[in-house]
């Protein structure tokens, strides 16, 4: 779907920056115009995230994320740049415009039409006489047909072309096929076959209820157990999980993580309607920000093996930098929580949930386990480990009361050990405070983008044609200056097309603003575009300004041509003192 800069300029209008963050941040005034809160992209617990109305932008001062109102959504919802669209129109009651064959918007319909279509086929299958093996699987699974049709469950036949034949009768291609990973590629590259057979086909479902890929359990002996859909347009492994779809409408205040389909069928069957699942990854940050947007607890049920214990270390960490609720739960006589609600039922495994272990005693159980504290050595080691895992801990409550438990342990007393963990702690924020001095003492360092891939080879040019493309942005009569230099003279390729971008607009009296350069731009260009309009540029006297960055372009480019180094140093030092005093 195509979208005119008018229609741009007009949902971002109609969906006022401050109103769209509030739904996700709690905003409250600190200073000035701008509204400041906790970044909802990463984990800290002083507010550095900034929304500022008069620039309809955001901007985090700790992980650099930035933008617009519909790079916001895009990066929170985890959108496309039409899906973003789509989603503020409908937020603003505005109709999309026309659809047009070709563009992403709709060839990202056609994939999930696809994907809708197959669902409803391997569903019918499983009713069919081929879906025989299909249907005795469920019932030594003790599925009832209530998960059944909650999960929209099918049945990939074993056979060469059943889902292939069935789709392209009803007009789809084999490359829309292939693009959505129902379909493999023979050896020669000519026709292929289906990419699922012989499985119990469970439906990946998003948050929006739209089909957007599969995950099959085989019947029977084979590898893999489970096959899960490719990544595609329409599908991420890392930024979905099964059953969120379902999960999300829980009343339980958590959300209940295992590690198969089948574990979460059984869950939601024994009344557990909070439980969900990895799609064939190990947890990913974007699914804990996921997860986020609708609980603050987790509980990590995972497989009761090496595998499952290291899963859930893992897990734990990634959900601590969101400063979620962790709890662990531990079950004795089971592998997963299948076999364990088949073998003790439904209120059994409500008594293990209610007394599962918050994440930092699971933790310290497991540094016992690992440094028995019999013996003076194994003693040391605990505490030692225990001190460490002490340390990580934010509140000083929380570390007292764990340390007690610690000191009774390894026989030693309370102060003891808050004495190893405040030295800890101590040496920790020297640490930080180093590599923080070093980051301030290199000033080429810190006028560096974070992203690696729009790192600068020449800072001090970089950093003139930052100031070239926030004045034009702020004031876009200065287009009309006869210096201004050609895009491509520019020493920064990503701020070569920015300029580009603004100049060609501002020249052909098109809209310049962050809504119609969020179709033209990714992620992180637009965040890099955000911190540049984001700092103060004075505008009295923004075409004095406007001139000095465009010397201090030609000085550089003249210097990487062969000029005398000694001489540029010093006539770009005497340009830029004059500079930082008319500043002043």
């Amino acid at each position: 779907m195509e979208f005119s800069d008018a229609y741009l300029e007009e949902l971002a209008r109609r969906n006022d920056i401050v109103d769209v963050v509030s739904s996700y941040v709690n905003l409250t005034k600190r200073s000035g115009a701008n509204l400041f809160g906790l970044c909802p992209f990463h984990s800290e617990k002083t507010p550095s995230f900034s929304v500022a109305p008069d620039k309809q932008i955001y901007h985090c001062f700790g992980c650099g994320k930035g933008g617009g109102v519909i790079s916001f959504i895009m990066e929170i919802e985890g959108l496309s740049f039409p899906e973003a669209v789509e989603f503020l129109a409908r937020r603003a009651n505005m109709p999309l415009p026309e659809e047009r064959s070709g563009g992403e918007g709709s060839r990202r319909k056609r994939l999930l039409e696809l994907n809708r279509d197959a669902a409803r086929f391997f569903r019918a299958q499983l009713f069919s006489d081929k879906g025989l093996p299909g249907q005795n699987y469920v019932l030594e699974r003790g599925i009832s047909m209530a998960m059944v049709n909650r999960f929209g469950l099918g049945y990939a036949p074993d056979s060469w072309s059943s889902l292939i034949d069935a789709m392209t009768a009803r007009g789809y291609t084999e490359k829309e096929l292939f693009d959505t990973g129902l379909m493999k590629r023979g050896k020669s590259g000519r026709g292929g076959y289906d990419a699922f057979r012989g499985r119990l086909m469970f439906p990946v479902i998003d948050v929006r209820g739209s089909v957007i890929g599969f995950s099959g359990r085989i019947i029977g002996e084979g590898e893999p157990k489970y096959l899960n859909s490719p990544e595609s347009l329409v599908f991420s492994k890392r930024s979905n999980l099964f059953a969120l779809n379902l999960a999300k409408k829980t009343k339980s205040g958590y959300i209940i993580l295992t590690e198969g389909n089948i574990d979460v069928v059984a869950l939601h069957q024994a009344g557990f309607d909070s439980a969900v699942a990895s799609l064939g990854t190990s947890f990913t940050d974007e699914q804990a920000r996921l997860i986020s947007r609708y609980v603050s607890e987790v509980v990590l049920c995972y497989d009761n093996d090496t595998a499952g214990r290291k899963a859930t270390e893992r897990a734990i960490g990634i959900l601590q930098k969101l400063d979620m609720k962790v709890r662990v739960l531990e079950m004795k006589g089971a592998k997963d929580p299948d076999e364990y609600i088949r073998a003790n039922g439904a209120d059994a495994f409500r008594n293990l949930l209610e007394g599962s272990a918050g994440q930092v005693a699971y933790r310290l159980k497991a540094v016992e386990e690992q440094y028995s504290p019999t013996t003076d050595e194994g003693r040391v080691n605990y505490l030692k480990e225990a001190a460490r895992l002490l340390a990580t801990l934010g509140g000083q409550v929380e570390r007292e009361v764990y340390a007690v438990q610690v000191a009774e342990k390894g026989g030693v007393s309370k102060e003891a050990v808050l004495s190893e963990v405040a030295r800890l702690r101590k040496a920790r924020a020297r640490e930080e405070k180093k590599r923080q001095n070093q980051s301030a003492a290199s000033p080429t360092r810190s006028i560096q983008p974070p992203e690696r891939e729009l790192r600068y080879d020449n800072p001090r040019s970089a950093r003139a044609e930052e100031g070239l493309i926030r004045l034009l942005y702020l004031d876009p009569s200065l287009s009309d200056e006869p210096a201004l230099p050609p895009p491509e003279s520019f020493s920064s390729p990503v701020l070569g097309r920015l300029y580009g971008a603004l100049l060609r607009r501002e020249r052909e009296k098109q809209p310049v603003s962050l809504a119609v350069l969020s179709g033209e731009f990714d992620s992180a260009e637009l965040s890099h575009f955000t911190r540049i309009i984001a700092e103060p540029e004075e505008l009295s006297r923004g075409r004095q300004a406007l001139r000095d960055y465009i010397e201090v372009i030609g000085l550089q480019r003249d210097s990487a041509e062969g000029e005398d180094l000694r001489v540029l140093a010093e006539r770009l030092r005497n340009k830029q003192t004059k500079y930082n005093r008319e500043k002043e």
